[in-house]
């Protein structure tokens, strides 16, 4: 499991794993399978901008962070087989 914080972290993380097509829309908990098993989820970027204008708030990174460690569990009881 990768999480990417923003829009950018999204799509480096997209070129370095050679992505599906088509090429997978970022969001705040959006999710796309990359080889190998592998999840990608997106949070918006905990920056000044969005946390100030309540774009994100601690609980959309709580649901997003809860989410992570669900899928990082699945996925490392799936690799520990």
């Amino acid at each position: 499991m990768v999480l990417a914080l923003g829009a950018i972290g999204w799509d480096a993380v997209l070129r370095t794993f050679g992505p599906p097509r088509p090429w997978p829309r970022f969001g705040h908990a959006a999710e796309a399978a990359l080889p190998d098993g592998v999840t990608l989820l997106g949070c918006y970027h905990p920056s000044q901008q969005n946390t100030f204008t309540g774009r994100l708030t601690p609980e959309m990174i709580d649901r997003v962070l809860e989410r992570a460690r669900a899928i990082g569990g699945a996925e490392g009881q799936t690799a520990q087989r």
